[in-house]
């Protein structure tokens, strides 16, 4: 038994035969390298493997040894983390285009030798604060003129009141569903609801209930007097306010979705509609009829956003696309911007020297930002999850995440173009 003891010590203190043949003891612990390796005893090295003695052919370098390694695993760049790099020569680590995911968990000891990003933002942008309190993905957010109120919904039923000079919540409302969309409109705050769309009057604290919509309500718009929502069986209600009865009365339906409604947007005389059918929408707000169906998007069109003459659609088709009217004054595509990800929701907005941007988010979790008309990339926000809501402000913007966080953001004065223009719409 003494004996065996003895095999047993020794086979863990000193190299054998059997053990220089384990190539499983003979593999770098990847828990280790990154900082946070639990298990006692490790059947894995808590080192590198020397460099030394290693034969190889002549003039094939450590690097480009660690470089074919690197490319086999289809890897970039050999992975030098937890290596001790106090002579390395090669400056600043080229930092991946993703979050460390230790690093939003507080515990990633690399610091800035990390290859991965450890900000929400690109320099591009600075983060103000976080609003945290909504359990589920933040649908709505709405910021009334002139008032030091925020107002942001969510589907985990409820609506959150937020105090603009401290950041705390000022209180919540209730709802008996989920919040598919707000809407602030002068003194009155809209929200949509399944099967319902609650209004309030942020002045005189009246509450009205409009009736109609069967099923949730993706959308809403005002134009012409009339509030404009877009329905889940694909129909477009109308609502016009009666100052005698005090009371938002039934003023039309329009027909012709044929999936639900998810987006709207009035610009001059027309009002633009975007739905899960993948169509565009265009209707006259003076007899509301369709005029024109845009069908070029191959999937949902989740977002419209009028800049100037100009409209522009995002898709779950990976494509933002930029229309103009005709001399027939039909909308034709004249520019259509690719993503390598589906986009949810678009945003336009100006920066701190009044240029304008285009905020455009997409569902890997980012936010990105373009010069407008060049397409030129400003900029990029991560989130922890997808984000659909983004509303700006004067001189800020506000983000909704799918964790329920709500975060606020500023443009930050020495901005440059990150990556090269492409061709200006038409």
């Amino acid at each position: 038994m003494a004996n065996d003891g003895g095999k047993r010590v020794f086979n863990r203190l000193g190299p054998n035969s059997r053990q220089q043949n384990d190539n499983r003891t003979q593999k770098v612990c990847h828990h280790w390298r990154a900082g946070n390796c639990h298990r006692f005893p490790c059947p894995f090295l808590h080192r590198e493997l020397p460099e030394n003695g290693t034969k190889r052919p002549h003039g094939f370098t450590t690097e480009d040894q660690r470089s074919t390694t690197a490319a086999r695993r289809g890897g970039g760049a050999f992975n030098t983390w937890g290596r001790n790099n106090n002579n390395n020569s090669r400056g600043s680590v080229d930092k991946k285009d993703k979050i460390c995911k230790f690093w939003t968990q507080g515990s990633c000891s690399f610091g800035d030798r990390c290859r991965y990003l450890h900000s929400w933002c690109t320099a591009t942008f600075k983060m103000l604060t976080q609003l945290e309190g909504h359990q589920k993905i933040v649908s709505g957010i709405a910021l009334p003129a002139g008032s030091d109120k925020l107002y942001t919904g969510s589907r985990d039923e409820t609506v959150r009141v937020w105090d603009c000079q401290s950041g705390q919540c000022a209180g919540v409302i209730n709802l008996s569903g989920e919040v598919g969309c707000m809407l602030s409109e002068g003194p009155w705050m809209f929200v949509g609801l399944p099967n319902l769309v609650k209004a309030w009057n942020v002045q005189t604290s009246a509450e009205l209930s409009l009736n109609g919509p069967v099923g949730q309500v993706y959308s809403l718009v005002v134009g012409r007097d009339l509030l404009f929502a877009g329905v889940q069986d694909g129909n477009i209600l109308a609502w016009k306010y009666n100052p005698a009865t005090l009371c938002f009365e039934p003023a039309a339906s329009l027909q012709g979705h044929t999936s639900a409604v998810v987006t709207l947007v009035v610009g001059g005389n027309r009002l633009y509609s975007g739905s899960m059918d993948t169509s565009i929408r265009v209707w006259n707000l003076e007899n509301l009829q369709c005029l024109q169906t845009l069908t070029d998007h191959a999937d949902v069109v989740m977002s419209v956003l009028c800049w100037d003459q100009f409209l522009l659609s995002c898709s779950l088709d990976k494509t933002i696309k930029v229309w103009a009217a005709t001399n027939s004054g039909n909308l034709e595509v004249t520019y259509t911007h690719k993503e390598e990800h589906g986009l949810l929701t678009l945003c336009g907005m100006h920066d701190l020297e009044s240029k304008p941007v285009l905020l455009c988010s997409c569902n890997d979790n980012t936010v990105r930002a373009y010069d407008l008309p060049s397409f030129s990339e400003r900029g990029k926000i991560y989130a922890k999850q997808e984000i659909r809501s983004i509303h700006s402000g004067p001189n800020i913007f506000f983000t909704g995440d799918g964790t329920g966080e709500v975060r606020v953001w500023q443009w930050l004065a020495d901005q440059s173009a990150t990556t090269t223009p492409t061709p200006t719409p038409a």
